[in-house]
């Protein structure tokens, strides 16, 4: 946090206001965020059973979307990333079209090929590579 940026505007706050604007927009307002792609993705808290939704930058390969559950580098995996990986059935939302996938996290060699596309869409994944000694995940998004 920045000395100039209030206590209240949290990470959590602000994705939390993304995430609602875009729901209520149909991802008019919140689609591109900062000139990348974001997705809504909502998925079953593994231990509270809940669905919990957040926006994320996309890329795509063919019909399949892409993640990267960077956190921007930090040591842990993110929660959502934890809670697909306990329950791979999730829903999308791009834009105005909401679906049911099934997530998957990219095998090392898929990871290789797939990767490129998400440094294209947001360069910085590469920074957070680089300063985490955490593999970080790619995930591939398939329709159900």
């Amino acid at each position: 946090m920045t000395q100039n940026q209030p206590a209240t505007d949290s990470p959590s706050n602000w994705v939390a206001e993304h995430t609602q604007r875009y729901a209520e927009t149909n991802g008019e307002d919140g689609h591109l965020w900062r000139g990348a792609p974001t997705l809504l993705l909502t998925v079953k808290g593994r231990r509270t059973g809940q669905w919990r939704r957040t926006a994320l930058i996309y890329g795509q390969d063919g019909d399949r979307y892409l993640l990267v559950a960077s956190r921007g580098g930090a040591d842990e995996h993110p929660q959502w990333y934890l809670n697909l990986d306990a329950d791979s059935e999730v829903q999308v939302q791009v834009l105005g079209d909401k679906f049911a996938a099934r997530a998957m996290t990219a095998s090392p060699d898929e990871k290789r090929q797939l990767w490129p596309i998400m440094a294209a869409v947001w360069p910085a994944y590469d920074e957070y590579q680089a300063k985490t000694s955490r593999d970080i995940p790619l995930i591939i998004l398939e329709r159900a």
